[in-house]
């Protein structure tokens, strides 16, 4: 099975442009099944995934989590559990995205294997200063719009809040909360690598698949370094 690189030194971990979270609960209200939207994530080239629930048992966790990894074996990937180390351990996927109010970056680490890949969850440049001094592999920043997943969202940081973040670290920066195929590309040009996306990407009527797709043909991709003469 083929995974995704894990990063072999200090800030060298790459993000691809969509960063795709399944969420159990916004699954539900949509009456979605997960190993379909899985499957349909995967055929449209998604290979950043991160699975949330918030409700679940450890055992209805462990069991989706399988399922979305079968769903991926085979192509290169990157599957991120929410909020829970040990679950991502369990689940052998070794990453793990933690909020402000989850195990802290620090305890992640020592629960993961070795090459383990931690994320935080950040709304202030403070929290962006911590993260980046606790030894994130990437930090995420947001909410960069009004949003409607999270119900106990915090405030808007807006671009402006991308743009603070991005001159706080050098370390991947991914974008979350309202961003559309519509907005997408402002995101990345306010300095964020990778954008979060869950909600937009189950609008009613479409198929998940193909509002990857529609995600990731609007997002710029980064310039190619010129060869040096």
């Amino acid at each position: 099975m083929r995974k995704a690189a894990r990063r072999s030194s200090l800030h060298s971990l790459v993000l691809p442009r969509l960063y795709a979270i399944i969420d159990a609960g916004t699954l539900s209200n949509f009456g979605l099944d997960l190993a379909k939207v899985a499957d349909s994530l995967c055929d449209a080239g998604v290979t950043l995934v991160q699975y949330r629930d918030k409700r679940g048992s450890d055992e209805e966790i462990l069991r989706n989590a399988k399922i979305i990894e079968d769903v991926f074996r085979g192509v290169p990937h990157l599957l991120v559990m929410n909020d829970s180390p040990v679950l991502a351990m369990l689940s052998d996927w070794n990453a793990v995205h933690v909020g402000q109010q989850d195990a802290a970056i620090a305890e992640a680490r020592k629960v993961l294997q070795p090459g383990g890949i931690v994320g935080c969850s950040t709304h202030t440049e403070e929290q962006v200063k911590a993260a980046d001094l606790a030894g994130a592999d990437y930090i995420a920043i947001g909410p960069v719009f009004s949003t409607s997943t999270k119900a106990d969202a915090e405030a808007i940081v807006g671009l402006e809040g991308v743009r603070r973040a991005r001159k706080l670290t050098k370390l991947p920066l991914v974008a979350i909360g309202g961003i559309t195929p519509e907005n997408a590309a402002s995101v990345i040009g306010a300095g964020a690598d990778s954008v979060a996306v869950i909600g937009a990407l189950l609008r009613e009527g479409k198929d998940p698949g193909w509002m990857a797709r529609k995600f990731m043909r609007s997002i710029p991709e980064k310039p190619k370094a010129k060869a040096r003469a």
